[in-house]
Parts: structure tokens; C-alpha cells; sequence
């Protein structure tokens, strides 16, 4: 009896040794028909079970690698980003691969990456880091993504924005000018316009009737006030602070901060 069941255990081994070794014989012919018939989803799958099994000798790995190919760009085409870039890396790990597919795939890659900026620069972030998921740029723990980097800059903007709004309320119209020429994305500026159009009213208001204080307190100012204003704007569009802007423009007038308290003028 034990030599019956150990002839039967082999027996079964055997047959299906055999079938595995008929089936391998037949997958080459099977791959190359897929892929001449451009049957793409079947190719892929006769040459992953063709790698599984061994490494025949001809032209299955070339068959297999056209179909990567043509089944990649499908899905570029049809917006799967991220399983057309997987397909492409695995084509350029293997025989088949050629200049031109590294070519396309760098190609890919930027597109997505101008896409991404072009949505941030819409004010889309969330479309700009959805881009940037088949890249794997949305996010990383060190912070360097360019996910990350938007990000920081879409904060940043709103952030000044709303100190920007702050400011004015309290009547600070100068600091409210420097907030607003820290905004430096396009979609965050013109929610800024309406704002920037008033600190530009009051200051010019401030200058043409030659007011004696401004939004640095009460104190008077013994310097043509239009000159003061126009010279503190040039400073701060050039990247100075507000009040750095303020002590430079009057030091250019001959004049020296005065500062009594919470309030600052420019006095001869």
C-alpha cells in the first residue's frame, strides 16, 4: 500500500511537472500573438507568467517589453498617471528597453510637474498635490517635496494676507503695505487687490494733503510727507521692512526718526 500512495504522489508530481513544462513551451507563441494582435492587458499577463516560470531564450522578453510600452502610453493617454509611470520604470529595468522610453518617462515626469504648478499658480493646491502623487513629490518626512514647498508657500501668502487685513483695521497703513508686497503668488494677490487699492488711497491721501501723521502715530513730520511716502514705497518693493523702509527714506530726506512712545516721525 505505502508503494501505492508514493506511486501515485509521483505520478501526480510528474503530470503536473508537465503540464507546467507544456504550458512555458506555450507562452512565447501566446505573448507574440498578443502582442501583433495589440491585445495589451493579455500580453502583460502571458509575460509576467513567462518571467514567473523562466527566462526563454528569443524574442518573448522583446514582445514583453512592446507591450509595457504600448500599455504605458494607453494609460498616459487616459489619464492613469501613475500606473503608466510604474509600467514605464518596469520596461526601462528590462532587455527591451531603449533611449526613447527613458525619454518619454523624464517627459512624463516634467509634464506632471508643470501641471502641478500650474494648478498652484490657479490656486488649486489640492489639484497641484494630486498631481504630484505618481511622482511621489506630494510629501516627505524631511520636508524637501515639492508638495512640501507649495505648501509653505500657499501658508505663507495667506498668512500676510490676513496680517495684511489686521493692519488695516488698526490704521498701520504702512505695515499693511509691506504685508501686502510679501504676497507673492498670483491667486493670493488678487484676493489682496481690493485691500491694496485701499492702503494705496489712504497713503496717497496722506501725501497730498500733507498731513502731519501717518500710520507711525500723531507725531509731526518736518519732511515733505508726499516724498516720504514715495521714497518708503520704492525701499519696501525692493525688500525692506516697513520700518527699515521708513528709517532709510528718511535719513534720504535729511531728516532723523523721532519717537515718542508708540508713535515715530521724520523730523529735521
Amino acid at each position: 500500500m505505502p508503494r501505492f500512495w508514493l506511486a501515485l504522489t509521483l505520478g501526480t508530481l510528474t503530470l503536473g511537472l508537465a503540464g507546467i513544462y507544456w504550458w512555458e513551451k506555450q507562452l512565447p507563441a501566446r505573448l507574440a500573438a498578443a502582442a501583433a494582435a495589440g491585445n495589451l492587458d493579455q500580453c502583460l499577463r502571458y509575460g509576467e507568467q513567462l518571467s514567473a516560470l523562466s527566462w526563454l531564450p528569443g524574442r518573448s522578453p522583446l514582445d514583453h517589453g512592446r507591450c509595457r510600452r504600448d500599455k504605458a502610453i494607453q494609460l498616459w493617454q487616459r489619464g492613469q498617471w501613475a500606473q503608466a509611470l510604474r509600467l514605464q520604470r518596469q520596461l526601462l529595468h528590462s532587455p527591451a528597453a531603449t533611449r526613447a522610453d527613458q525619454q518619454r518617462l523624464d517627459g512624463w515626469q516634467q509634464e506632471l510637474q508643470r501641471k502641478a504648478l500650474q494648478r498652484f499658480e490657479a490656486g488649486d493646491l489640492d489639484g497641484a498635490l494630486a498631481s504630484l502623487v505618481p511622482l511621489g513629490e506630494d510629501r516627505s518626512p524631511d520636508g524637501e517635496a515639492l508638495g512640501d514647498q507649495l505648501r509653505l508657500n500657499w501658508q505663507r501668502n495667506r498668512l500676510e494676507l490676513e496680517r495684511a487685513a489686521r493692519l488695516v483695521g488698526e490704521s498701520r497703513w504702512w505695515e499693511a503695505l509691506d504685508s501686502l508686497h510679501r504676497i507673492d503668488h498670483p491667486w493670493w494677490q488678487r484676493r489682496a487687490e481690493s485691500l491694496r487699492r485701499q492702503v494705496d488711497q489712504r497713503l496717497a491721501s496722506l501725501g497730498k494733503d500733507e498731513r502731519e501723521h501717518d500710520g507711525h502715530g500723531a507725531v509731526p513730520h518736518s519732511v515733505p510727507v508726499a516724498d516720504l511716502d514715495t521714497r518708503v514705497k520704492q525701499r519696501i518693493a525692493g525688500g525692506l521692512s516697513e520700518w527699515q523702509a521708513f528709517e532709510a527714506a528718511c535719513r534720504e530726506l535729511g531728516g532723523k526718526v523721532v519717537e515718542a512712545g508708540p508713535d515715530s516721525a521724520c523730523q529735521r
